[in-house]
């Protein structure tokens, strides 16, 4: 069974509808695919009709934007219940500071490159959280850049002169909305060095005790020392080990299923739901 927990679409920042995602799920040899979009769960019905057509299992998630003393970090929440009104109060007020930071980066970035902010919202079309993809993507369709992940290299990475900010909750917060929502919460690329600050290990001891599942240790911006490292951490804090690839379809280098989770992990972490 290959097992990928870690997927998104053109709800947040992936280049494929929900139901796209499925079907290259299922030409990739996927079993089971979650789609966790950020800070939305617009995508689940779709994904589950294109599922259901493909003979594949639909994980419902969301990768919640959160916080660790300013320090960015990104909890995937495993089946939450959607109607839980203080899980959608959370995604709501995210996504509404999401725009925000959105716009002020795009007058930032603006002075050095050509960019409107029309641009960027034709990159997001309907998508329900508007982000620094779009951005990139929009100055790819501008030809200031190639790719997209050339843009966040020398334009949007955390620490250079566009980065902005925005609000997102305290992690522990977040998981306990995750809890209460009946989810499981499980760290996305803890070790991801290039993207940014990450959190120091003793944060993961203090992740734990507030409820996280696992750490998704297998995955591409990992390199063989870091999830050496961070295996380690798993087992000493009793945490699950997942991986998967953070597909988001031609806008990143990630491929379906380059990263797996075991089944033996995937039971365990629906054992856990609410």
């Amino acid at each position: 069974m290959r097992i990928d927990l870690h997927t998104h679409s053109t709800v947040s920042d992936g280049t494929g509808s929900p139901a796209q995602v499925m079907r290259e799920a299922a030409e990739a040899g996927l079993d089971v695919v979650a789609l966790a979009d950020h800070d939305a769960m617009d995508g689940w019905d779709e994904a589950q009709d294109a599922a259901d057509a493909h003979g594949l299992r639909l994980v419902p998630a969301i990768e919640v934007s959160a916080r660790h003393h300013w320090v960015s970090v990104h909890m995937l929440a495993y089946w939450p219940r959607r109607d839980d009104a203080t899980l959608r109060d959370m995604l709501a007020r995210t996504q509404e500071a999401r725009v925000g930071r959105a716009r002020e980066i795009v007058e930032r970035v603006a002075v050095d490159y050509p960019l409107e902010w029309e641009d960027v919202v034709e990159r997001a079309g309907a998508s329900a959280t508007v982000g620094r993809p779009h951005i990139a993507d929009a100055l790819v369709a501008r030809g200031a850049f190639q790719t997209r992940d050339e843009v966040f290299v020398h334009v949007l990475k955390n620490g250079s002169p566009y980065y902005v900010p925005h609000y997102a909750p305290e992690v522990t917060e977040a998981i306990g909305v995750i809890r209460a929502a009946g989810g499981v919460p499980v760290f996305a690329h803890p070790g991801a060095h290039a993207r940014g600050r990450t959190v120091p290990d003793r944060a993961i001891a203090e992740l734990a005790a507030a409820g996280l599942a696992g750490l998704e240790v297998d995955h591409r911006d990992h390199d063989d020392a870091t999830r050496a490292h961070l295996a380690q951490l798993a087992e000493r804090y009793g945490l699950l080990r997942t991986g998967s690839s953070d597909y988001h379809g031609t806008g990143k280098l990630n491929r379906l299923g380059e990263s797996v989770t075991s089944p033996e992990v995937l039971a365990a972490l629906e054992a856990q739901r609410g």
